[in-house]
């Protein structure tokens, strides 16, 4: 899965909108969404809320958690905590990246809040980071990725794989290079 697949998978993740149009619900394979009424907050997917916002059919609500107070604590719990703490939406980054690029000017303090979700990502692939390297220098079998987004485990699959099958190919007695058939 890449990059774009991840994005793809957040664009389905609800948000609030202050629509400026009048429409009964609309049915959808997903879910009905609506109905839309001038100024009344309703749930739609993040798909949705993109394309009215550029179309200046609605005013996007940023997450709950999309606040500098709550970033600000998440990334502090971060840096305190050797293990990886729980993170508000399993989208954070992508939902934070697609919100500020289309929707920046109904987010209060979106450059600090750019900032503080660099930062956390910043964080979280650096632990990633050192607890690979300290999984593969101890040889261990499993690991346990709590907390993890689809993202953050996307960003090192590849060095995984390849170190666990470079691992299997050492404790097999496998010369690296040579394959032996079974």
């Amino acid at each position: 899965m890449d990059p774009a697949e991840v994005e793809f998978l957040a664009e389905k993740e609800m948000v609030k909108i202050i629509p400026n149009f009048s429409l009964d619900k609309i049915y959808l394979i997903g879910g009905d969404l609506g109905p839309f009424n001038p100024g009344l907050p309703v749930e739609v997917p993040v798909w949705l809320a993109l394309n009215l916002k550029q179309r200046q059919k609605c005013r996007i609500v940023p997450p709950e958690w999309m606040d500098t107070d709550k970033l600000e604590e998440i990334r502090e719990q971060e840096r305190k905590l050797e293990t990886f703490t729980p993170i508000p939406s399993p989208y954070y980054m992508e939902l934070t990246k697609l919100l500020l690029n289309h929707a920046a000017d109904n987010i209060p303090k979106a450059d600090e809040i750019r900032t503080l979700v660099k930062d956390i990502w910043d964080t979280r692939v650096a632990k990633l980071r050192l607890s690979a390297d300290s999984f593969i220098s101890q040889q261990e079998a499993h690991a346990q990725l709590d907390n993890l987004t689809l993202m953050e485990i996307n960003t090192t699959r590849s060095f995984l794989l390849d170190s666990l099958n470079y691992m299997y190919k050492l404790r097999s007695n496998l010369q690296p290079g040579r394959s032996k058939d079974y």
